[in-house]
């Protein structure tokens, strides 16, 4: 087989070659492979599906990135969806079997199992309700519409009935946390080291907690973060329990607060809202003041225009003083350059 070259491969680039031939070391492999450039962090993004009316728990997908898994609140059915975040689209409606009717779904999350937990935990009568319900199954290889089939576990708390909204599974240990909702004083619970489907499984309180609507542990375990409708904070996860008063994050503001989660690499943490069409906001996480290198905590973003700082006593809100000076100030030269662009020239 004759080798044909192109016109342009004169005899000089010829010997050029053969002296880069030589210098290589004998049996010198081709230059290694650049590693692929790490993933974007998420910039957020909205959901598109006009199923999707009362988001209410946010959950990052351990098997197919970035996806995550969502919900609507109550009166829609035994349904968790996919959604892409690159898109915004739904990309699987699951439908649970063996779970009986939902009353009142509050949050989802994903463990290191493999699986996806939901829980069916909230109660809008204040406590009436002697139990409530976790609902488990394995996380699809293929995401696609489809009907699953989950196991069922019946939850009680060690001291009494009480409204939740957070459910979070601990990505070391699989162990399960539920924060209630509560005006006053709400409280965090652990449940047993392995829930059970054959009995009751009881919650038992160990830590207090503020107004809580949803919670996500950091990816390695090492701290947790809990959303309020004001306010969002991270508190190092040490010997099963919070510690301390935790770190403020600047959470946007969103009206409906209602569910929060880690990106898979801990780098960001997106803050979800109820209401057709909402916004998945992303908040970027920075290493914790004096914590070990690659310890995530809250970095504070930009404010949007129109946030409204909290209220006091929320345990801290979303936005500061130093924000809304920022907020008025840009408003202010904005209108200063449209007075300027009407005045006629001289």
């Amino acid at each position: 087989m004759r080798l044909s070259l192109p016109s342009s491969f004169t005899p000089a680039a010829a010997a050029a070659a053969a002296v880069l031939i030589a210098l290589l070391p004998s049996g010198a492999a081709a230059a290694p492979t650049p590693a692929p450039a790490p993933a974007p962090a998420p910039t957020g993004f909205t959901l598109t599906d006009p199923r999707i009316k009362e988001s209410s728990g946010l959950a990052a997908s351990r098997s197919h990135p970035g996806v995550y898994w969502t919900h609507n609140d109550s009166d829609d059915g035994p349904y968790v969806y996919a959604v892409d975040s690159a898109t915004g689209k739904t990309v699987a409606r699951l439908t649970l079997t063996g779970t009986g009717k939902p009353r009142d779904v509050e949050a989802v999350s994903v463990g290191p199992d493999g699986k996806v937990y939901v829980a069916d935990i909230g109660d809008n009568r204040n406590g009436t309700w002697d139990h409530v319900w976790i609902y488990r199954f394995p996380e699809p290889k293929q995401l696609a519409d489809a009907t699953v089939e989950a196991e069922q576990f019946t939850v009680k708390y060690a001291d009494g009935p009480r409204n939740a909204e957070a459910l979070m599974v601990h990505p070391v240990t699989g162990r399960v946390y539920i924060a209630s909702k509560s005006e006053d004083k709400g409280g965090l619970y652990e449940g047993p080291e392995r829930l059970t489907a054959s009995g009751t499984n009881v919650f038992r309180r160990v830590a207090d907690v503020p107004w809580v609507t949803d919670g996500a542990f950091s990816p390695d375990g090492t701290r947790l973060t809990l959303r309020g409708y004001f306010f969002a904070r991270t508190y190092p996860w040490k010997d099963g329990r919070p510690e301390g008063e935790g770190e403020r994050v600047d959470a946007p503001w969103q009206g409906q607060a209602e569910s929060v989660t880690y990106s898979p690499d801990g780098s960001t943490l997106l803050f979800g809202a109820e209401g057709e069409g909402s916004r998945v906001v992303a908040v970027p996480v920075k290493p914790a003041a004096g914590g070990p290198a690659g310890s995530p905590g809250p970095a504070a973003p930009s404010p949007p225009a129109g946030a409204v700082a909290a209220p006091p006593g929320e345990g801290g809100g979303g936005f500061t003083k130093g924000a809304a000076v920022l907020v008025l100030g840009t408003l202010v030269v904005l209108a200063a350059k449209r007075l300027l662009r009407r005045r006629p020239s001289s």
